[in-house]
């Protein structure tokens, strides 16, 4: 059995850390499908058309996403994962992935990235290890590089509450307005926050019900949000968010702990 490499930046989230994918199913190769549906209609139109494009799948798992850009003729594609035994099971695929925890990585890499997708929720991560986690994105991809980050949906009234609660590592939740106010904080720019889809199984009957009662519950919370002065209009269980890289260097100074980085490579 190999023995797991302990980081050098220790994270907060012990049970479910972050640099490791934990929303695979039981059947771990049904997923590969399912997810594959999920993320060709969520995020693919978002990822460049150069197929030469270097792309890094931080938290890949078994390989979900890269499956896709591989399949889509992506050939510069790299996965990290925390946990050898799902790097290993995607390595067995023929995927492009490696044994890494997530901080350490992006503070030793040298080579900018023309994206970066993060496949577990940035919930996973304390607010300060967030601001961490974003300025490492952005050192490590070059300018105009896109970086695609996805949360659980704290303005959802009814699994907001609960999705922060039910997993002891869910440290946080974002809305449209405080994901994208985080983002511009880090100094990134044309920020997309757009609402991640569900209902992508489209041979499925009951999809399209699904679909037609979140429209109907989506207008009833809108109306009831601006009953109380609120102007939310995303109300998927989780949203995501696209953004890319500004020239230049980043302004201010993030620091947390011992870790402080102040804009210069």
């Amino acid at each position: 059995m190999k023995v797991q490499v302990a980081p050098k930046k220790q994270l907060t989230g012990k049970i479910e850390p972050f640099d490791s994918f934990w929303e695979a199913p039981e059947d771990i190769e049904r997923g590969y499908a399912t997810f594959g549906q999920f993320y060709e209609h969520n995020y693919l139109k978002y990822i460049p058309q150069d197929r030469q494009s270097r792309i890094l799948v931080i938290s890949c798992g078994p390989g979900y996403f890269l499956n896709l850009l591989t399949r889509k003729g992506y050939s510069a594609v790299l996965g990290i994962d925390s946990y050898p035994r799902k790097v290993a099971y995607a390595t067995s695929r023929g995927l492009n992935c490696v044994v890494a925890h997530a901080f350490d990585f992006l503070q030793e890499t040298n080579t900018p990235f023309d994206v970066i997708f993060v496949e577990q929720e940035i919930n996973h991560l304390t607010k300060d290890e967030i601001l961490i986690f974003l300025r490492l994105c952005w050192e490590n991809l070059r300018d105009g590089g896109t970086l695609l980050v996805h949360s659980l949906n704290g303005g959802n009234p009814i699994t907001g509450a609960e999705a922060l609660a039910q997993n002891f590592d869910h440290y946080n939740t974002f809305t449209e307005y405080s994901l994208r106010q985080v983002l511009e904080y880090c100094n990134f720019q044309d920020i997309k926050v757009i609402p991640l889809n569900l209902y992508v199984f489209y041979t499925n009957p009951l999809n399209y019900v699904a679909m037609a009662l979140h429209k109907v519950n989506t207008l009833i919370f809108r109306f009831n949000f601006k009953l109380y002065g609120k102007f939310n209009r995303i109300f998927t269980k989780k949203i995501a968010a696209i953004c890319r890289k500004s020239q230049g260097k980043v302004a201010g100074v993030i620091e947390a702990g011992h870790h402080r980085f102040d804009g210069r490579r």
